[in-house]
């Protein structure tokens, strides 16, 4: 962890340009009202965004479904005439062995296999794990997004700083070459060119500040407030140091809540299957029918029943859906193996880039930086002992500024690297 430095003029010594720079910070602040870190976004959108809790209302209804799995066919019950005959002065003839009239009551009762309820539990309950790997992999989709848009502010914010450290010491060099003008020692081209590049810098700052709005909306919505909402950011950068991770990983190091979902994926119709495979076996049922006779003594009868579903034209139903998924599953572990090799892929892409793009960084930071510092100070003495002249002060200055920006976009890229690492790898 380090905190970037951002360069003050060789004359920050001067109080106007340190009460200008404390005014700006103070009217930032001002403006702002909330103090959030990066991990406190994430812990808040983790807990309380809309597409996470989701999930837990899903998770919730495929344990019901889970749950009443085990469930029968409820009961039939029926009530109807049997035998009455068309001639219904016969109903009047007791003991008259073609009276058969009766009122009919019956009811019946199918039990499923119990091998078809268990495999039927075991698939809905298998569902629930899909789930839970889907709202981890949610929630790493938007860390990666907060950690974007929360980088995207603090670069944004070191560019608005830079920018007003150099309009203060830009406005300072205009001054005083306008002075020196008027006794022939300064250029007017040359003041002019420093104006616009004044100009210019106004420019650089509202993009930096429309970066600002960009970000602050997309953190906003993220927390479910208001787009308009004013916080502010710790601005201390942390660039992770991945460089002792070896950058050849086989598929097999690979875990991502992604790959483990599509393997619960592949487990859930696996248990699927299995269900559909329990068609072949029969289901049995029982009936009780009991009958008020009209002319003969009362009668019941009881029944058992069983399918049979291995007939030709009923077993072709569950072939075809075993068949079908085990085609499906296969596809499926193959798309498996195709994520492991894409996200190996992106994964070594990722440390590769971090390691050659934190070695630009580290060399803007200790040298090309530092010897353009030198070379305006040298230019600055220069111009002060009336040895140099205002072109090549403003040429050193804008070398220097140029390279302050490069190395803050380079920190950007640095800081979007890791945010995609991360996401690779799921940290």
């Amino acid at each position: 962890m380090f905190r970037l430095k951002t360069y003050s003029s060789s004359l920050r010594a001067l109080s106007g340009i340190v009460l200008l720079s404390c005014l700006f910070t103070l009217n930032l602040r001002a403006q702002d009202t909330v103090r959030l870190s990066l991990e406190e976004i994430i812990n808040k959108v983790e807990t309380e965004y809309p597409l996470v809790l989701q999930y837990d209302s899903r998770i919730r209804s495929l344990q019901a479904r889970a749950d009443g799995s085990s469930s029968w066919m409820p009961p039939t019950f029926s009530f109807g005439l049997n035998s009455f005959p068309y001639q219904l002065d016969m109903i009047k003839r007791k003991e008259d062995p073609m009276n058969w009239a009766a009122l009919m009551f019956s009811a019946e009762q199918m039990m499923p296999n119990s091998t078809k309820l268990r495999a039927k539990g075991s698939y809905y309950s298998s569902l629930k794990q899909v789930q839970q790997n889907n709202e981890e992999w949610t929630k790493n989709i938007l860390r990666t997004q907060i950690r974007l848009l929360y980088y995207q502010r603090i670069v944004a914010e070191h560019k608005l700083g830079l920018i007003a450290e150099n309009r203060e010491l830009l406005k300072l060099f205009i001054n005083i070459s306008e002075s020196r003008y008027t006794y022939n020692q300064a250029d007017l081209s040359t003041i002019f060119k420093a104006k616009a590049k004044l100009k210019e810098l106004n420019n650089m700052e509202t993009m930096a500040k429309a970066k600002v709005t960009e970000s602050n909306i997309g953190l906003n919505t993220l927390l479910n407030l208001p787009t308009e909402t004013p916080f502010t950011i710790d601005t201390v950068v942390v660039l992770n140091n991945y460089d002792s991770i070896m950058v050849a990983q086989d598929t097999a190091s690979v875990q991502r809540s992604d790959i483990t979902s599509m393997t619960s994926s592949i487990r859930s119709m696996e248990l699927n299957r299995s269900w559909m495979a329990t068609g072949s076996k029969p289901d049995f049922g029982l009936r009780l029918s009991h009958m008020t006779m009209l002319g003969m003594p009362n009668q019941f009868s009881i029944m058992g029943m069983v399918t049979i579903p291995i007939v030709p034209w009923s077993s072709k139903m569950y072939k075809t859906e075993v068949q079908s998924m085990t085609y499906e599953i296969k596809a499926m572990n193959l798309e498996k193996e195709n994520m492991k090799l894409m996200a190996t892929r992106m994964i070594n892409e990722k440390l590769a880039m971090l390691k050659y793009e934190r070695q630009q960084f580290d060399n803007y930071q200790k040298d090309i930086n530092p010897l353009y510092r030198k070379s305006m100070d040298a230019n600055l003495l220069a111009y002060k002992q009336n040895t140099g002249n205002f072109f090549v002060l403003l040429d050193a200055w804008d070398m220097l500024f140029m390279k302050q920006l490069e190395q803050l976009e380079k920190l950007g890229l640095l800081l979007r690297l890791q945010a995609e690492y991360e996401y690779e790898t799921e940290r």
